[in-house]
């Protein structure tokens, strides 16, 4: 062995300790003062803590999962249908929906349970099937209570939406695209008090949902119905509708449900307080393209649909209310894109008297409106 492969299998050796001692000396010493460091940067996240949150998080979503799954329920609402030939076929829609008592009261969305022609069949996560009964149908939210005979059933924790925080952890489970039973995904509240204009897959039967919940969690067809859960396993909304877009999927707050729920449980029907209005909830587009004087409130419109702004004989018409006012205020709350109209309503119960203002001709006028109830 010549002098100069010498040095180079000595250098080697050396390099290869010097990386050793070096190496220890960093994670021993170096480490520790560099994660202190890092610690006092509140801009800066160390990888083992971002790591320890997500676990966390992830094992809320496991538990929530295992708690709430046993009372989601799949519905199948089976129609025959005969064609120009006379054959029999068989047509189905599917959706999801959530125990409520233990012998069989079921939430869910009125778009799933509304067909009167249609046969219901519920399959429970235990793989069991009942034939199901609609007992009754919210006249003004898209909402549905359905029964089945069975007993000692699983039954959900309704929480509070309005305690909800923009950003706040939640979990949708439901029967994804009517195929894939108790389908879990997550996301956030990404907003709240949304309106929207939905109708059913056949581009129909429009109506406005107020106060919605909006959150990225994936909602798909057949999650129609299914809960929408915050980390401690509780019932904060009903999945109702997914955007023509990416990652934007809404709910009823449950908090809208609970009177209909009470309501159902105690006369059979689902009763709502009404005040006998149809309308149009003013945006800045709205009032610019009708020279409204205020972009927000709710405009006492015909709209499209030809029908009275003011029902006749109805509370509105006995407090002298007319087409063409704007409602800006009922019990002081004020009515704006957050606050709708026939959702600010929904605090009040059937014979409650209201303090309504409004403006007619530019000038604001106060009226009392005694509330009428409405059941499907």
């Amino acid at each position: 062995m010549n002098l100069s492969r010498k040095w180079i299998i000595f250098i080697v050796i050396i390099s290869f300790i010097s990386g050793i001692i070096g190496g220890g000396v960093f994670d021993k010493i170096l480490m520790p003062y560099i994660k202190k460091y890092l610690s006092k940067d509140s801009n800066v996240s160390i990888n083992e803590n971002v790591e320890k949150i997500t676990v966390q998080e992830d094992s809320k979503v496991i538990d929530v999962s295992k708690k709430v799954s046993p009372s989601v329920v799949s519905i199948v609402a089976s129609t025959n249908i005969i064609d120009f030939f006379g054959d029999v076929s068989k047509q189905e829609g599917r959706g999801t929906g959530f125990i409520l008592t233990s012998d069989g009261i079921i939430l869910t969305n009125k778009h799933v349970a509304s067909n009167k022609n249609a046969d219901y069949t519920v399959f429970t996560s235990d793989g069991k099937d009942y034939k199901a009964k609609v007992l009754t149908t919210d006249p003004l939210y898209d909402l549905a209570i359905i029964k089945i005979d069975a007993k000692d059933l699983k039954v959900v924790d309704l929480g509070d939406s309005e305690d909800l925080a923009v950003g706040q952890r939640v979990v949708a489970i439901g029967n994804a695209l009517g195929e894939f039973d108790n389908t879990v995904t997550t996301g956030v509240i990404s907003a709240k008090g949304r309106p929207l204009v939905a109708s059913d897959s056949s581009g129909n039967g429009q109506e406005l949902l107020e106060g919605l919940l909006q959150t990225d969690a994936a909602i798909n067809p057949g999650n129609s119905g299914g809960p929408l859960v915050n980390l401690e396993g509780q019932v904060i909304g009903i999945n109702t509708a997914m955007a023509n877009a990416e990652n934007i999927g809404f709910a009823i707050p449950i908090n809208f449900a609970k009177p209909a729920i009470d309501s159902a449980l105690k006369t059979g029907k689902i009763v709502r307080p009404v005040m006998g209005v149809r309308y149009i909830s003013i945006t800045k587009d709205v009032a610019a393209l009708n020279d409204l004087p205020r972009d927000k409130g709710a405009w006492l419109n015909t709209g499209s649909k030809g029908s009275p702004a003011i029902v006749p004989g109805g509370p509105a018409d006995k407090a002298g209310l007319k087409e063409g006012d704007i409602i800006v205020k009922v019990g002081g709350q004020e009515i704006d894109k957050s606050h709708g109209l026939a959702m600010v309503i929904q605090n009040y119960k059937p014979g409650d008297q209201v303090e309504v203002a409004y403006l007619r001709d530019g000038q604001e006028n106060k009226t009392k409106v005694t509330l009428s109830q409405v059941s499907d």
